[in-house]
């Protein structure tokens, strides 16, 4: 959890804890206790014969009773390039739409973060709209995409 706020590239897109070891502990206790309240569903992807974190995958603002969630992911400098995350999202996805019977998954990703608009294309993300000017990204106001999935896309 560290690694990830510690990283330039992620600090970039998405917003992190701050890199000390406490609020990444408090970070993990917040995240089970939403796994409880059916708030947020998050994992750390590890690589499987080290335990190395490899990137995050999580379903935010849960809604069980209308059947949707938000996504979002990130990957390691050792990970990016080489596929975990599609594999990770993929898996995430599967439990949405089978596991906890979700009908549309929304993925968002500002303008510029070419590696998520092609993430959500891989994953079978649809084009629904753009925010714009939605989220700060290098000190600038940028678009954001957003796509979603149902659970009855192919």
């Amino acid at each position: 959890m560290v690694a990830s706020s510690l990283d330039p590239e992620i600090a970039r897109w998405r917003h992190r804890p701050p890199a000390d070891p406490a609020d990444a502990e408090a970070y993990i206790r917040r995240r089970a206790a939403e796994w409880l309240r059916d708030e947020r569903c998050s994992w750390a992807v590890c690589e499987p014969t080290t335990g190395e974190m490899l990137g995050e995958v999580e379903l935010a603002e849960l809604d069980l009773c209308h059947g949707t969630a938000d996504v979002a992911c990130l990957a390691l400098p050792a990970a990016r390039g080489r596929g975990m995350t599609a594999t990770a999202l993929s898996a995430v996805l599967r439990f949405a739409f089978g596991g906890l019977g979700l009908h549309h998954v929304t993925y968002a990703w500002a303008d510029g973060n070419l590696a998520s608009g092609r993430l959500a294309e891989k994953c079978g993300f649809r084009v629904e709209g753009r925010k714009r000017e939605a989220w700060v990204v290098d000190g600038r106001r940028v678009d954001v995409h957003i796509t979603g999935r149902l659970a009855t896309d192919g």
